[in-house]
C-alpha cells in the first residue's frame, strides 16, 4: 500500500454566514421541495530505505496536514390548492375560514446575502439567491407532483385542525399550554468513559500546529503534549517544513500559542518531536496506552484541527491492525514512511496529522498519520481528498520509543537486516540482485548474511506475520528494536526455508 501527505491552504472562510433579510411572517409555509517502484530500496545497509518512488499497487494513501466546500437548493412555488374541510369531531368555532384565493399564502421574498451581488451562483458567499422561474406543467410526471404536494397541503390542514382543538381543550383543563426543559445541555453531567468526557479531558492537551518554511510554504497540523517539559509528539510530515530555518507554533484549545522549535524527526517512521519556547507549568500529558492490546472493534477517538478546523472530535472504531502502509506527499522530493498501522474508520482529514487517536478511556493508542485518498491526488494538488473512512495510525508502543530516542539524541535509530529488497507488491519482498548505488544487495557480515540469506531469496513471512512486499517487510521490521531476534520464511529455488536474524541498526534518516 502507498500513501501520500497533504499540506495546501485552503482558501479562509467567510467572515460571517449568510444572513437572510425581508422575510415576512407566513401562518402557512410554502411547500418546499500508488504507482509501484521498480528501483530496489536498501533500509538496512546505511541505504536510505526511502529512495525511489513509493511502491504503487494497491490504494494510494494521504498523509495529513492542512486547511477547507457548499451546496445549494432551489424551491419551485407550491401549487394551488383550495383549504380541506374541518374533519368531524372538530370545534366548529376553530377560526373564521380564510377568504377565497388566500390559499396558500403568497411565497416570502427572495431572502439576500449580506454583502451580496447579482448574479452570484447559489453556492457561493456574498451572492444574492435568484428564484428560479416556474417549469411548466406537463402531464404525466408533472401532474404527479402537483397531486402529492395537494394531498401534503391536505394534510397539513387535518394536522392543523387537530392541534388547535388539542391546545383548546388543553387550555380548558389546566389552563397552561406551556413546556418546560428540564435542563440546558451544558448542566448535563457527562460521566467518564463517554465521548464528551474523553474529549473534555483530551483536548485541554491536544495543540494546533502551524509549520511554515523559509521559502513561506506551509501547512496545519496537530499534536499532543508528551511530557511535563513541553514536548510536543506529532508527526514528521507535519513539521518537515520548519526544520530548517522555518517558523513553528503550537495552540492550544483555550487559543493560548506558543512558539516552538523541532528537537528531532524521524522521516522513516514519520514521527517528530517538538518542544514549547517558555512552556506553561501546567502541562498535562496525555495517558499512553498500550497498542499491542487493541483488539479489531475497539471504540476510537480522533482529535485534531482537519482543514484548519481546530479541536475537532470524531469517533469510530479499530476497523484493522498491522496495516502495512507506505505513505508520502506523492511529491519528487518526498521519501516514503512505512508503518504496520491501527486502521480506523474515525473520521480523519488533512490537518489530523500528528494528532491523538483515543481509546474509550481517553488513553493514546496511535498518532494519526495517514488516509487513503479515493482521488490518488496528493496534498499541494488542487484535488485534495477527505475521508472515506481509512485513516491509519502509528501504533502508540512504536512512536513512544521512537519520540524517548528522538528527545535523548535528536536522531532516529532504525533496526535493519542487512539486504536491499524491491518495492514491488507480489508474493513477498525479495531480495535484489544490487544495492542502491552499486552497493551490495545482501551487506558483507550483517545480519542477513551471517543468517545465510542471498539475492534472489523471496521473504514470505517474518515471526507470524505473512510479508507480501518490501514495504511491509520494512514496516514490520520497524516495529522492533536492534538486537531483537526474529525468524525470517523465505523461498529459494521454490523451496521454503526459515532463518533466525538477529537485527543490526541504522542511525539517521540518510
Amino acid at each position: 500500500m502507498s500513501t501520500e501527505n497533504e499540506g495546501t491552504a485552503v482558501p479562509p472562510a467567510p467572515s460571517a454566514p449568510p444572513v437572510p433579510v425581508d422575510t415576512p411572517a407566513a401562518s402557512v409555509p410554502p411547500e418546499r421541495g500508488v504507482s509501484p517502484a521498480t528501483d530496489p530500496v536498501d533500509p538496512h545497509q546505511g541505504v536510505d530505505p526511502h529512495q525511489g518512488t513509493a511502491p504503487s499497487q494497491g490504494p494510494a494513501y494521504s498523509q495529513e496536514s492542512a486547511y477547507s466546500q457548499d451546496s445549494g437548493v432551489s424551491q419551485e412555488g407550491a401549487p394551488t390548492a383550495a383549504l380541506p374541510p374541518v374533519p368531524s369531531g372538530a370545534p366548529e368555532a376553530a377560526g373564521p375560514a380564510p377568504e377565497a384565493g388566500a390559499w396558500p399564502p403568497p411565497p416570502p421574498a427572495t431572502p439576500s446575502y449580506a454583502s451580496g451581488g447579482e448574479g452570484g451562483s447559489g453556492d457561493t458567499w456574498g451572492s444574492s439567491y435568484q428564484q428560479p422561474a416556474p417549469k411548466p406543467k406537463s402531464g404525466g410526471r408533472g401532474g404527479l407532483v402537483a397531486a402529492v404536494l395537494v394531498a401534503a397541503l391536505v394534510a397539513g390542514g387535518v394536522g392543523g385542525g387537530i392541534g388547535y382543538w388539542a391546545a383548546d381543550r388543553n387550555d380548558d383543563s389546566t389552563g397552561s399550554t406551556t413546556v418546560a426543559a428540564s435542563e440546558s445541555g451544558g448542566d448535563l453531567k457527562r460521566d467518564p468513559g463517554t465521548v464528551a468526557n474523553v474529549a473534555a479531558t483530551a483536548l485541554p492537551s491536544t495543540v494546533t500546529i502551524e509549520a511554515e518554511g523559509s521559502n513561506g510554504e506551509g501547512g496545519t497540523g496537530t499534536g499532543f503534549v508528551f511530557d511535563t517539559q513541553g514536548h510536543i509528539l506529532t508527526n514528521n510530515h507535519v513539521v518537515a517544513e520548519a526544520v530548517d530555518s522555518g517558523k513553528l507554533s503550537a495552540t492550544f484549545s483555550n487559543g493560548k500559542k506558543y512558539d516552538a522549535e523541532v528537537v528531532g524527526h524521524a522521516q522513516g517512521y514519520d514521527v517528530a518531536v517538538i518542544k514549547l519556547k517558555n512552556a506553561p507549568s501546567d502541562l498535562k500529558p496525555l495517558h499512553l496506552g498500550n497498542s499491542d492490546k487493541i483488539a479489531v472493534g475497539d471504540s476510537t477517538i480522533a482529535i485534531g484541527a482537519p482543514f484548519g478546523l481546530s479541536n475537532t472530535v470524531t469517533t469510530g472504531i479499530i476497523s484493522a491492525k498491522n496495516r502495512p502502509v507506505a505513505s508520502s506527499d506523492g511529491s519528487a522530493q518526498s521519501k516514503a514512511s512505512y508503518m504496520s498501522a491501527l486502521q480506523t474508520d474515525a473520521s480523519i482529514n488533512p490537518g489530523n496529522s500528528g494528532g491523538p487517536l483515543l481509546d474509550a478511556n481517553g488513553a493514546v493508542i496511535g498518532i494519526n498519520s495517514a488516509i487513503q485518498s479515493s482521488s490518488g491526488g496528493g496534498l499541494g494538488g488542487t484535488s485534495q481528498s477527505g475521508s472515506i473512512g481509512l485513516g491509519f495510525a502509528i501504533p502508540i508502543n512504536q512512536a513512544k520509543t521512537v519520540a524517548q530516542q528522538l528527545i535523548k539524541t535528536g536522531k532516529p535509530v532504525y533496526p535493519v537486516i542487512g539486504a536491499s529488497v524491491s518495492l514491488e507488491e507480489g508474493t513477498g519482498a525479495k531480495i535484489t540482485e544490487q544495492g542502491a548505488s552499486g552497493s551490495d544487495a545482501v551487506t558483507p557480515n550483517g545480519p542477513a548474511a551471517k543468517a545465510g540469506l542471498k539475492p534472489g531469496d523471496v521473504i514470505t513471512k517474518l515471526d507470524d506475520r505473512v510479508i507480501d512486499s518490501g514495504p511491509t517487510l520494512i514496516g514490520e521490521i520497524w516495529t522492533h528494536q536492534p538486537g531483537d531476534t526474529v525468524k525470517l520464511t523465505y523461498t529459494r529455488d521454490g523451496k521454503q526455508q526459515t532463518a533466525e536474524v538477529t537485527l543490526g541498526q541504522r542511525e539517521g534518516d540518510s
